[in-house]
């Protein structure tokens, strides 16, 4: 037989157990929505230059925490399609240009993350930045980038420090007559790792025409925050 005492006992028992058990369920439910990847659509580009028009559509980044919760790391999965529009330059080839000429405009490292090596070249990837806000940030097109300042593709992981910023090339194609190119990225992993304070990134592509006339065309996306 229970006893009036010992029935109240029980039902205090059940609320203190319902009352934790409803505690647990919104730290899961918050943790949950704290811890949600989060996608972020970026408009679209384009960019006239000569012989050329490069456009951006269909760009979004993928945002989600890291695993180790330690606010050094995240990861951004980004999209996107990159196309190039060619009109007016002739057929070329890795060592010389139309007319049989040495082609040496914009040989070795090109700019801005690209790499031309004798040929036209469309190439595209993000700007990374630690600490640093990108919203109007851009290579000088002058500036030619060592391998040391370009983040390994393979695998997309990019180590920064604060105040660092770093290019990380995604894909490129080669340029060797009239055409429409295509550069195409489904969630490509963006790791950020060792950045303490807050990251963020924008997409970049660079045409490059070599040859007799030599131009250059840069095409920078809306920058967006990885945390």
């Amino acid at each position: 037989m229970i006893t009036i005492d010992q029935a109240s006992g029980i039902r205090r028992g059940v609320r203190i157990a319902g009352l934790a058990a409803a505690i647990v369920a919104v730290c899961l439910a918050s943790n949950s929505v704290a811890s949600a990847d989060t996608l972020i659509p970026l408009p679209d580009g384009s960019k006239a230059g000569p012989n050329a028009t490069v456009t951006r559509t269909a760009e979004s980044a993928l945002i989600s925490p890291s695993l180790a919760a330690n606010g050094a790391g995240r990861t951004a999965w980004v999209s996107g399609t990159v196309t190039a529009d060619i009109k007016g330059i002739k057929d070329v080839t890795e060592a010389s240009s139309a007319n049989g000429t040495p082609n040496t405009a914009g040989t070795g490292n090109g700019t801005n993350g690209s790499t031309t090596h004798g040929v036209s070249r469309v190439s595209t990837g993000y700007i990374v930045g630690c600490q640093v806000d990108v919203t109007g940030l851009s290579a000088n097109p002058s500036l030619s980038l060592g391998m040391d300042s370009l983040a390994t593709a393979l695998g997309m992981t990019v180590p920064l420090n604060s105040g660092e910023v770093k290019y990380v090339p995604v894909t490129a194609k080669d340029i060797l007559k009239d055409g429409v190119y295509t550069l195409q990225y489904h969630d490509a992993e963006l790791q950020v790792q060792n950045c303490g304070g807050f990251a963020q990134a924008r997409s970049y592509t660079v045409m490059e025409i070599v040859g007799n006339d030599y131009s250059k065309s840069v095409l920078y996306g809306a920058p967006f925050s990885i945390g």
